[in-house]
């Protein structure tokens, strides 16, 4: 290849090297993000979507689509008692979940969005430091089935005040939490119909430290079960609490008595650092172990099961045969004269068939050659070789005789 071919295809790569750089949109990483949570409490953070637009290079559009993504740093996939929900790229994301005691101590989430448009992506990391609860978890808790809202909706901080007064005057008590939010969808709930108005539903967890109010007790009592199974609606006076934001399914209610376990005294986990008195020690070796004995054991006994199989095969194919001797004993003569008679005209039979030569027999031969037409020579005639079909000649000496 010439010179001036070779420089020109050089620049040729690099000039698209340089324009598939500038094609691919920058990252940006927006600073850490310090949270809090206490166990026996929901915790929700919405991400903004405003907030990411900003960070994206060139984006001027605040109608973009941003899809979010999170995960554990360095890992794929989120904590057990965090859960993530995003309805569609033009709505925010959610963090939501209900961390417990062994939740505790700091978890790094990471953030990612991509701007749908651009294609330019934001990431953030979320430090949440989970904290035991200062008056500990709510021994009376209550479980509601939410029909008329999806569980993006009862996740921003408005809507979840409203279901905690809500929630105050069915309980007639003012020290309510809320604990959890779950969709129906991860209870084994069906998808609705893409209907409007229609939901999938949202269990929602509310704890309180008081005991439960008459109201509540009546509702789960045998008889409001009994109307339940029959499609009516149970025994309960309080229908118009949550009315008309949110529709209660009173079938589904259920009342749980949670009381704190006592903690078993675990290990004490130290800095790692030594002490500067002493050094390392490491532990002593593993004392010898004698394995001839078990080596022999192995290989020894099934030799001993295999050599007395051998012997007892033995034993019953050679020493428990009858032999030629003992059978004719226990044969009649006449039986045996019968016997020894068929044998030996069999044998005879057989000699006098491989001393014989019997000749072919002239009806088997060919009378004369399809091919040529050439008939083949008489044979000299006698009683046992005369031909089955006459010859012509032989037939008019015969007569002549």
């Amino acid at each position: 290849m010439e010179g001036p071919e070779l420089l020109r295809l050089w620049a040729l790569a690099a000039l698209a090297l340089g324009v598939s750089r500038a094609a691919v949109p920058e990252h940006r990483v927006l600073p850490d993000l310090r949270l809090s949570a206490e166990t026996g409490a929901i915790f929700v953070h919405e991400l903004e979507r405003e907030l990411f637009l900003e960070a994206f290079s060139g984006s001027e559009d605040d109608d973009a689509p941003v899809t979010f993504r999170a995960h554990l740093w360095d890992h794929p996939d989120l904590p057990r008692w965090l859960r993530f929900v995003q309805r569609d790229p033009g709505q925010p994301g959610f963090l939501y979940g209900c961390p417990l005691a062994p939740e505790l101590g700091t978890h790094r989430i990471q953030v990612l969005a991509y701007n749908r448009r651009t294609f330019a992506t934001a990431s953030r990391l979320l430090l949440i430091s989970v904290t035991p609860a200062p008056g500990g978890d709510a021994p009376f808790q209550a479980e509601f089935l939410v029909g008329n809202r999806n569980v993006e909706e009862l996740l921003p901080e408005a809507a979840r005040e409203l279901f905690l007064q809500a929630s105050a005057g069915l309980w007639e008590r003012g020290d309510l939490t809320l604990i959890n939010v779950t969709s129906a969808l991860d209870r084994g709930g069906r998808v609705p119909l893409p209907i409007e108005g229609r939901r999938e539903g949202v269990y929602v967890q509310v704890g309180s430290h008081s005991p439960f109010s008459p109201c509540l007790v009546s509702a789960v009592s045998p008889q409001s079960r009994s109307r339940c199974h029959r499609g009516q609606r149970p025994l309960a006076s309080c229908y118009d609490t949550f009315a008309p934001h949110f529709s209660i399914r009173w079938c589904n209610l259920t009342l749980l008595q949670v009381w704190p376990s006592p903690r078993t005294p675990g290990p004490e986990w130290g800095s790692g650092v030594l002490e500067e008195r002493g050094g390392f020690e490491p532990p002593t070796g593993a004392v010898p172990r004698e394995l001839l004995p078990a080596f022999l054991v192995t290989l020894l006994v099934p030799l001993a099961v295999a050599a007395l199989l051998c012997l007892l095969l033995g034993h019953l194919m050679c020493c428990r045969r009858e032999g030629l001797e003992k059978r004719d004993l226990q044969t009649s003569d006449l039986q045996l004269v019968h016997h020894s008679s068929i044998a030996g005209d069999t044998r005879e039979l057989r000699l006098m068939a491989r001393s014989r030569d019997v000749p072919r027999p002239l009806s088997t031969l060919p009378m004369f050659n399809i091919r040529t037409g050439q008939r083949p020579q008489p044979l000299p005639r006698d009683g046992a070789r005369d031909p089955l079909i006459p010859q012509p000649g032989a037939s008019g000496g015969t007569r002549a005789h």
